[in-house]
């Protein structure tokens, strides 16, 4: 389902190494998801990536460029991420994402309902990403009735350093990226120094 999203990326100038969290998508394993579990799938999918690059004779480290990406959850995994290998990422970009889930929830229809004690799976984005020491691009659209973009912009108010918020005029949860493609370009070259070749 993320394939058009990472074909976008491609575009920006990205290379792409999609996975699927333990209960999510394709991925092998009967447990169900759950938080701590996706943030040890993309702990591993991040130190494999690392490893793969210096095992095929890739340029010396720090001189290969890493970032994370995460739409809607995938972004609270993200920001997990990281605030985890801090001076390892060259920048982070969230899209579509919230600043916890309960937050989220208590944007819903019945988010007056006093679930929060319930929940056992927190996702507090807001609370690790005050810990990110890469830039931070935060992506939204405007007609997002998933993850309002109150809760996408709150998220980039607490990043700490270099940051930027786009919102997408129009963009929903999830076309964001292809309705914002160009303005999404000169969100990455200005923040990152990431160009597509042409």
């Amino acid at each position: 389902g993320s394939a058009p999203r990472m074909r976008r990326l491609h575009e920006l100038g990205f290379a792409v190494l999609g996975i699927d969290y333990r209960g999510f998508g394709r991925s092998e394993g009967s447990a169900l998801p759950s938080e701590a579990m996706a943030y040890e799938d993309a702990r591993a999918a991040w130190d494999w990536l690392k490893r793969d690059a210096e095992k095929t004779g890739a340029p010396e480290a720090g001189a290969v460029r890493r970032f994370v990406f995460g739409h809607s959850l995938g972004g609270a995994i993200a920001v997990d991420l990281a605030a985890q290998v801090e001076d390892d990422a060259s920048g982070l970009i969230v899209e579509g994402s919230f600043t916890s889930l309960r937050e989220l929830l208590a944007t819903f229809k019945w988010g007056w309902l006093p679930v929060g004690p319930l929940l056992t799976q927190r996702f507090e984005a807001a609370a690790r990403i005050a810990q990110v020491r890469a830039p931070v691009l935060v992506v939204h659209g405007s007609d997002d009735h998933l993850v309002p973009p109150t809760l996408g912009r709150a998220l980039y108010e607490r990043a700490p350093g270099r940051k930027r918020f786009l919102l997408v005029e129009g963009g929903s949860h999830h076309d964001s990226s292809a309705r914002g493609l160009d303005e999404y370009r000169v969100a990455v070259r200005e923040l990152f120094g990431v160009a597509a070749v042409e």
